[in-house]
C-alpha cells in the first residue's frame, strides 16, 4: 500500500483542505503515516499571509526531501499558488498544485512517476468563479469539525497578499455544505465551525440566497447539530438579518470573532478597510444586544505604516471601549507584492513590539475581566483532550469561548459536558465537572415574538 504524509502550515482552512486531499488520497488506497516517518508521497500545504509563512514553508519542503530523496514532494496551498517558479528552484520538488484543482494530484503523481519530470499544475486562480468541492466526513483529530463553506475575498486590504493566493469569493452551494455538515454530526460531532477565507462573505456571489439564509438552514435541516460557530465575521457583514438570525438562534454559540485591524479611522482608510470605527462599534453595540454575553474576539494590527503614537492610541482606546473577551494582535509585515509593502514611513520594529506589548497587556485584563463574568455559572463545554500535565483532567472549550479545566475521563471528550466556572482566569479557567448533557437533548423550537 503506497503511503502519504502530509504537513499543514497556516490557517484552518488549510488544516481543512488537507483533510480534504487526504479523503482523495484515501479513496486511491493510500496509508497515511506521521511526515517524520519515510514516505512514498509528502504533500506540504503552505502558507503565504507573511514572508515569513513563505520561508517556513521552504524549510518544511527541504525536510521532506532529506527525509526520503525518493519520495515524491507534491506542494499545495497558497504560497504555491503565489510563487510556483520560487518552489520549482528547489531541487526535490516533483509536483505543484495551487489552491485549485487539488483533485488532480493523484494523477499528477502517477504521471510523475512515468516521466520523472516535475509538474507545475498552477493557473491564474483570477479566473475561477467556482467552489472547489472538497468533502470531509470526519477530521484526524476527532473533536473539532471545520466546514468551509465559501472560497477567496474580494477586499483588496492593502496589507494582504491572500486574494492574488485564493482568488475572488466563490461560495459553496447551499446543498452541498447541509450535506456534508449531516455527514459530520452523523460521524459524532457536536459543534461544528463555519469556515472560510471570508467566511460571512458566503453567498455575496449568489442571486437569492445569503449567509444568514443558511445560518437559518443549518439550523433547522441537520439533524442532531448542536452547536454552530462561526470562524470570523467582518462588522460589515452582520446585518440586521444576521443579527435577527442569531437573536433567534438555539444553535449558533455567544462568540464571534470580528476581525478590527485598527481602530483608527486614518490607518483604516490606509489599509482599505471597508469600515469606520463607528461603523464598528455601531454593529458591535447591536449584536450585543441580541446576543447578551456575547464573547467577541478580534484580530489587530499594530505598527501599520504611518501609524503615528496619536494614532495607535486611538486603537488602544478604542479596544478598551469595545471590551473584547481576546485580542490577536500582530505587527505589521512587510508582505512582498502588497501596496502597503511599498508605503512611506514604515515603523520601526521596536517601536512595533513595544505597542505589540501594550495591546497584549490590554488584551489579557479584557480576558480576565470577561471571564470572571462567569464566576460561579454552569457552561457548556465540549472537552478536546486530556491535560498534558494532569492524566485527570480534561481542556475544551464553553460555547462563549472559555478555554476551561477541569476533572474527567477520557471517553467525554466530544461530549457536551456542564461544567461550574470555579476559578476565572487566563488563558485557562478551573472548573467543576457538573454532568454530561443527557442524550439526545430535545431543545425547544417554540420562539415568541413580542
Amino acid at each position: 500500500m503506497p503511503t502519504v504524509a502530509f504537513h499543514t502550515l497556516g490557517c484552518k482552512v488549510n488544516h481543512y483542505e488537507t483533510e480534504g486531499i487526504w479523503q482523495k488520497f484515501k479513496a486511491a488506497g493510500y496509508e497515511r503515516v506521521d511526515f517524520d516517518h519515510e514516505s512514498d508521497v509528502y504533500v506540504i500545504n503552505t502558507c503565504t499571509v507573511t514572508n515569513t509563512g513563505d520561508k517556513k514553508s521552504r524549510q518544511v519542503i527541504r525536510r521532506a526531501i532529506r527525509k526520503n530523496p525518493d519520495g515524491v514532494v507534491c506542494v499545495t496551498g497558497c504560497y504555491a499558488q503565489t510563487s510556483p517558479g520560487e518552489i520549482m528552484e528547489i531541487p526535490g520538488v516533483d509536483i505543484i498544485v495551487g489552491t485549485q484543482d487539488r483533485g488532480k494530484m493523484i494523477e499528477y503523481i502517477e504521471d510523475h512517476k512515468e516521466t520523472k519530470m516535475p509538474i507545475n499544475g498552477v493557473s491564474n486562480i483570477m479566473k475561477n468563479r467556482v467552489f472547489e468541492e472538497m468533502d470531509v466526513p470526519e477530521f484526524s483529530d476527532r473533536t473539532r469539525a471545520s466546514l468551509k463553506i465559501q472560497e477567496g475575498c474580494n477586499n483588496f486590504c492593502t496589507f494582504c497578499i491572500i486574494p492574488w493566493s485564493r482568488g475572488l469569493l466563490r461560495s459553496r452551494e447551499p446543498e452541498n455544505v447541509l450535506k456534508q455538515a449531516q455527514q459530520l454530526v452523523d460521524a459524532g460531532y457536536k459543534e461544528i465551525v463555519l469556515t472560510g477565507i471570508h467566511t460571512a462573505g458566503y453567498g455575496e456571489d449568489m442571486k437569492d440566497y445569503n449567509f444568514a439564509q443558511l445560518l437559518r438552514e443549518l439550523e433547522s435541516n441537520v439533524e442532531g447539530l448542536k452547536r454552530i460557530r462561526i470562524s470570523s465575521i467582518e462588522a460589515s457583514q452582520i446585518t440586521d438579518e444576521v443579527i435577527e438570525v442569531l437573536n433567534n438562534s438555539e444553535k449558533v454559540v455567544r462568540h464571534l470573532h470580528i476581525p478590527l485591524q485598527s481602530g483608527s479611522d486614518s490607518v483604516l482608510e490606509r489599509m482599505r478597510r471597508k469600515y469606520s470605527s463607528s461603523f464598528y462599534k455601531t454593529r458591535v453595540d447591536k449584536i450585543k444586544q441580541a446576543l447578551p454575553g456575547l464573547a467577541i474576539t478580534s484580530d489587530v494590527i499594530v505598527g501599520f505604516p504611518g501609524e503615528t503614537e496619536q494614532e495607535f492610541m486611538e486603537t488602544y482606546d478604542f479596544i478598551k471601549e469595545i471590551g473584547f473577551s481576546e485580542l490577536h494582535v500582530f505587527p505589521f509585515s512587510r508582505r512582498t507584492g502588497t501596496p502597503a509593502a511599498r508605503m512611506d514611513n514604515q515603523v520601526e520594529d521596536d517601536v512595533k513590539n513595544d505597542r505589540v506589548h501594550r495591546l497584549i497587556e490590554l488584551s489579557n485584563q479584557q480576558a480576565l475581566a470577561y471571564a470572571s463574568l462567569y464566576e460561579g455559572e454552569v457552561l457548556e463545554v465540549i472537552p478536546e483532550e486530556m491535560d498534558a500535565e494532569d492524566p485527570n483532567a480534561l481542556i475544551g472549550y464553553s460555547d462563549n469561548y472559555l478555554k476551561v479545566k477541569f476533572n474527567g475521563s477520557e471517553d467525554m471528550i466530544g461530549k457536551i459536558v456542564r461544567v461550574k466556572i470555579k476559578t476565572p482566569s487566563y488563558p485557562i479557567n478551573e472548573g467543576a465537572f457538573v454532568r454530561v448533557m443527557d442524550e439526545p437533548m430535545i431543545r425547544d423550537k417554540v420562539k415568541i415574538s413580542l
